[in-house]
């Protein structure tokens, strides 16, 4: 009988060596087994707190995609003022936060961009992130724009975040998180400039 308090305690365990294991074999060979093994205990406890390697991984995203919404939200938290240009800042530095760009949560979210294609619950969580970070940047950019050009705006932002994102984590030399950073503001002022706020 496991102990109380346990279960969170294995599921973060799980999904700190199902990152580890991807990042180094690959998802490909990243079996539970594998992932079992990393995390010291036995294969079953997988299947008993996940159903398999893909609830483990959508459960894995699931970690790594909190951990970029509270990476905003602090950002958020701390604005003296409550401005779009403020807000938006948070967003681009949330999603360039070393929560994000580790080497083993880069390839977790390789792994998980091609999985998501064909599999259908993956899908369904990959298509709710892309919802809600362009609903979050479009509310942000209609405190200062008409509707069509908030949605133009943030279609570009959020292209330019994850182009950003994906060139430094193929890169050999990695990402560089301060000119990805800056360059994510500088859109930002460009799609602002000549505006005031309602």
């Amino acid at each position: 009988m496991p102990k109380l308090g346990m279960e969170p305690i294995r599921r973060q365990q799980l999904i700190q060596a199902t990152m580890t294991a991807i990042d180094e074999v690959g998802l490909a060979d990243t079996t539970v087994a594998v992932i079992a093994r990393k995390a010291g205990v036995s294969t079953g406890i997988i299947s008993h707190y996940f159903g398999g390697k893909d609830g483990l991984l959508e459960a894995t995203m699931r970690r790594i995609l909190g951990d970029l919404g509270e990476s905003v939200r602090q950002r958020q938290a701390i604005l003296e003022q409550d401005t779009a240009r403020g807000h938006l800042r948070a967003i681009v530095e949330g999603n360039f936060d070393r929560s994000q760009v580790s080497q083993s949560v880069m390839k977790t979210w390789l792994a998980f961009w091609a999985t998501s294609m064909h599999k259908p619950s993956l899908q369904r969580l990959q298509h709710v992130n892309d919802r809600r970070l362009h609903s979050n940047i479009c509310y942000q950019f209609r405190r200062h724009l008409d509707h069509e050009q908030a949605r133009s705006a943030a279609s570009g932002l959020a292209a330019l975040i994850d182009g950003l994102w994906l060139r430094g984590a193929l890169a050999p030399e990695g990402i560089n998180i301060t000119r990805a950073v800056t360059l994510g503001h500088e859109y930002v002022e460009e799609q602002l400039a000549n505006t005031t706020a309602p």
